[in-house]
């Protein structure tokens, strides 16, 4: 991949197509292409078509997708499994078609069954059932999988698929509805610190309210008060999380690097399991991870562990010996990550609203 080739990131605006776009250009990388949603719906197949058959990409970034966090991903099944299905199969077919030299798929870990054995390895794909709240968007990614796969055996295109671990990052998902554990747990420690130390203005800011009483009413839908912080389940599931930055120096090197023919056996009759595990190789509970934002951000009150919310898979932690082998490793640890982010999130998001 030379410093001149035509490069497309799908998603350039999400957590991890942000920090691929800025990987990409700290190490040279001049030609870049990118489109907002606005510009070009990627569950459009028209729309699709006509970009690559004029834009004719030689690498693909296919970072695009609609994520969210357990309530959302329960709540929102149908639009999570549809989007997800029409944005990959759009983008890989037609990669395919214009003679895209590698594209590289994100997935996520959640592909992986319920009970795997942890930690959990590629072969565990498709091995037993799924985690019930998040299985439609799990199914969506490992169509990509097997679809990139699928292709690389019939047609001998070049596309590689890496499975993530729990991210996180600048430019993540602040949203309450929405978002995943860490930028949720920011947000909601911000608030109610806000709420303790009584500047009421600016929680009025933050949350776009006219009242007082209003935004109070909404905070509590997501259990935000002065004194606490509530959180779904019972803060015992263990989970793996990577900084945005280091994933996507990952999918760099892999695309550097890395073909889908180094991904197997020559020896082996049946090709599966191609996929790529991309985490820290360690884990920690919800309940300490909690504790441990509470502190950075300086919060007086108390966490609530709700247990009446389901707390997801209890253990799910990827084992990363497959990627460490092809030569990449982590480098930025959570407390460090955390403490950035939470940095990025009050010059960004707070003190902006505030």
């Amino acid at each position: 991949m030379n410093k001149t080739a035509k490069i497309y990131i799908a998603g350039h605006r999400g957590l991890v197509g942000s920090a691929i776009l800025k990987s990409l250009k700290s190490k040279g990388y001049t030609n870049i292409i990118t489109k907002t949603h606005s510009e070009l719906d990627l569950t459009n197949q028209e729309k699709v078509a006509n970009f690559f058959s004029k834009e004719k990409p030689e690498y693909v970034f296919l970072a695009a997708a609609k994520v969210g966090g357990i309530v959302s991903n329960n709540t929102y099944r149908a639009e999570f499994i549809y989007k997800n299905l029409m944005i990959q199969s759009n983008v890989i077919h037609h990669s395919y078609l214009n003679e895209v030299k590698k594209l590289l798929f994100l997935g996520s870990t959640c592909i992986y069954p319920k009970n795997a054995p942890q930690p959990i390895k590629e072969e565990h794909l498709l091995t037993n059932i799924l985690e019930y709240t998040n299985e439609p968007y799990s199914i969506a990614k490992i169509a990509g999988i097997k679809m990139c796969e699928s292709y690389n055996l019939q047609y001998g295109t070049n596309f590689i698929s890496v499975m993530p671990t729990n991210l996180y990052g600048q430019n993540d998902n602040f949203d309450l509805e929405t978002s995943h554990v860490i930028p949720a747990l920011i947000r909601k420690m911000h608030l109610a610190k806000l709420l303790y130390e009584e500047k009421l203005e600016e929680v009025l800011k933050n949350t776009s309210h006219k009242t007082i009483e209003e935004a109070l009413a909404y905070l509590s839908l997501f259990g935000i008060s002065k004194k606490s912080v509530e959180i779904w389940g019972t803060g015992l599931p263990k989970r793996d999380f990577l900084w945005s930055e280091d994933m996507a120096d990952a999918c760099v090197f892999i695309m550097q690097n890395r073909d889908f023919k180094d991904m197997y056996s020559l020896d082996t009759v049946e090709i599966r399991n191609t996929h790529i595990n991309i985490g820290t190789g360690k884990d920690i509970s919800i309940k300490e991870l909690a504790e441990t934002i509470k502190e950075i951000i300086g919060f007086k009150g108390e966490l609530i562990f709700n247990s009446n919310k389901p707390d997801g898979t209890m253990k799910k932690l990827i084992d990363v010996s497959k990627i460490n082998k092809l030569g990449w490793k982590h480098n930025v640890e959570l407390e460090e990550g955390l403490k950035q982010l939470n940095d990025w999130y009050v010059i960004q998001k707070l003190n902006k609203t505030c």
